[in-house]
Parts: C-alpha cells; structure tokens; sequence
C-alpha cells in the first residue's frame, strides 16, 4: 500500500493543538496525535475535516485571544 494507491484508507487524526490530518489507516497513528473518529478513503476524510475544522488557528492561540478581550 501506498499513500497515492486508490484503495488506501486513512484515519483522520487530531494533536494536541486541535490540528486535524489524515493518515494511512496501515501505519501506527504517530506520537501527539490521536484518532478523530472518522476513517475511509482520502477523500471522505478530507470532507470530513473541512467540515469540522473551521477554525484554523491552533487551540493555544485561539486561547490566548480569547484571554486578551
């Protein structure tokens, strides 16, 4: 498998930071990053991303604007 073959499925992934990725559901999920809850092809998780992460500044900065007002 490979992440350009077709038939690879991916696991969406989120760090610590509320960031969001995919990775191949075939390789352990790396260090500092857990699983979404969403897996299927590329494209499914891309949509799925672009609909939940809509804001795209880490969670660390969104917090400290929150705490300059």
């Amino acid at each position: 498998m490979s992440m350009d073959d077709p038939d690879t499925r991916f696991t969406v992934v989120i760090n610590e930071e509320e960031q969001y990725s995919i990775w191949p559901d075939y390789k352990p999920v790396p260090d500092g990053w857990r699983e979404a809850g969403k897996s299927g092809s590329k494209e499914e998780c891309l949509i799925f991303i672009e609909e939940v992460w809509t804001d795209m500044r880490p969670k660390s900065l969104r917090e400290a604007m929150t705490r300059e007002h």
